[in-house]
């Protein structure tokens, strides 16, 4: 297992597995016996990784949907609660990604995957660098809050007090963390978007607030 082990927590395509395991006389069946054991936990299809007691630490689930389905970032109520910015732990990963919609269920949890325009896509993202080990793209918390007004069916908004109120009572958003909002990525995703009205008001309104 201590080449295995090399993995850490970065997830593997089956191929490579395959070509650790070439000692052995079925490598396929030897990846099925750790699978049962619960040695390495399968993805999706072709993508596995180390469990933790075999990585010997806590598995990144961030890494882990960037892995799934790509190119994707963090986004949502996943990237609002990994900033800190909302109370509630989220157990349904969602990530948004310019390619086709797509869910996968896996022993860690749901990753779902949202699409938005191409030319939106790559605005108002952090590459976020973990012990000089591992990196990940998450949205900015900006970038968070829009992506969630773009994708929530029916929503929306004719005053900058109707957006405050989605935000702090419905997404329960602490405005009084001391966050810098920066409203150039606001500004840029209206560009791109469609529900500018109400990416309009949620920069009208945070313009109020702290920002940069």
């Amino acid at each position: 297992m201590n080449k295995i082990e090399n993995f850490g927590i970065v997830p593997f395509r089956t191929a490579v597995l395959y070509n650790l395991l070439s000692h052995y006389k079925s490598p396929k069946d030897k990846v099925r016996r750790m699978e049962q054991t619960g040695n390495i936990l399968r993805l999706k299809k072709g993508l596995f990784v180390l469990s933790p007691a075999i990585a010997k630490q806590e598995l990144s689930i961030e890494l882990i949907a960037n892995q799934i389905y790509g190119p994707s970032y963090i986004s949502y109520q996943s990237a609002l609660s990994f900033y800190g910015l909302i109370p509630e732990r989220v157990y349904n990963t969602k990530s948004a990604t310019a390619k086709r919609r797509k869910k996968y269920e896996t022993p860690l949890g749901s990753f779902e995957y949202i699409t938005v325009p191409a030319k939106y896509y790559p605005i108002g993202l952090q590459s976020i660098i973990v012990n000089n080990t591992y990196a990940f793209i998450v949205a900015s918390p900006e970038k968070a809050i829009c992506d969630l007004i773009l994708a929530t069916s029916g929503l929306r908004f004719q005053s900058k007090k109707a957006i405050h109120q989605y935000l702090r009572d419905d997404l329960r958003i602490d405005f009084d963390n001391n966050t810098k909002w920066n409203l150039s990525i606001i500004a840029d995703c209206i560009k791109y978007a469609y529900k500018k009205i109400e990416l309009q008001l949620l920069y009208n309104l945070l313009k109020n607030e702290y920002s940069i």
